[in-house]
């Protein structure tokens, strides 16, 4: 289980590049779905309070003095509106969480709530995950496969160069 817990940790700390779905599903096979899920949420929660902490400072200092673009000020309206539904239907979602994430954090949405939020969507997501696990018994190498789909679009990220900077002459 503490297995469980790092990756759950890592691959939802800050950007994270690595797919949590399949290894959820796998768990839920291996130790039922419902120690998969509260496991699983603990160490998101985990890297949510990590992100919360490190983000919250930088994106103050990015942003200060400066005026936000209309687009995100009118973003930052609508999730005021209702942040920790925002937060939480996101995490129940299987859309990516990080623009929401990066909502909160330039709201500077409170640490308790925002925990909160992310362990009341996240729960029922990884307990659903996990029961398929334990329902179907889905084979390894589909899981592996799964993983790998799920890894294409972090793979592109990583592979992606960038032009470098032009000499003056």
């Amino acid at each position: 289980m503490i297995i469980l817990f790092a990756y759950a940790f890592i691959s939802n700390v800050a950007l994270a590049l690595v797919p949590h779905e399949p290894v959820v599903v796998w768990y839920g096979s291996r130790i039922g779905a419902l120690s998969t899920a509260v496991v699983a949420t603990a160490g998101t929660v985990l890297a949510s309070w990590v992100d919360h902490r490190v983000f919250i400072p930088l994106i103050t200092r990015a942003t200060r003095d400066r005026e936000l673009p209309r687009l995100v000020s009118g973003l930052m309206r609508l999730f005021n509106r209702a942040p920790f539904a925002v937060i939480a239907i996101s995490g129940l979602t299987p859309l990516p969480f990080f623009p929401f994430k990066a909502l909160a954090f330039a709201a500077h949405y409170p640490l308790t709530p925002y925990l909160a939020a992310v362990a009341v969507g996240r729960l029922p997501r990884y307990f659903l995950l996990a029961w398929l696990g334990a329902a179907i018994h889905v084979p390894f190498w589909a899981l592996g496969a799964l993983f790998l789909l799920l890894a294409v679009p972090s793979l592109r990220l990583l592979g992606r160069r960038r032009p470098l900077p032009a000499q003056g002459a």
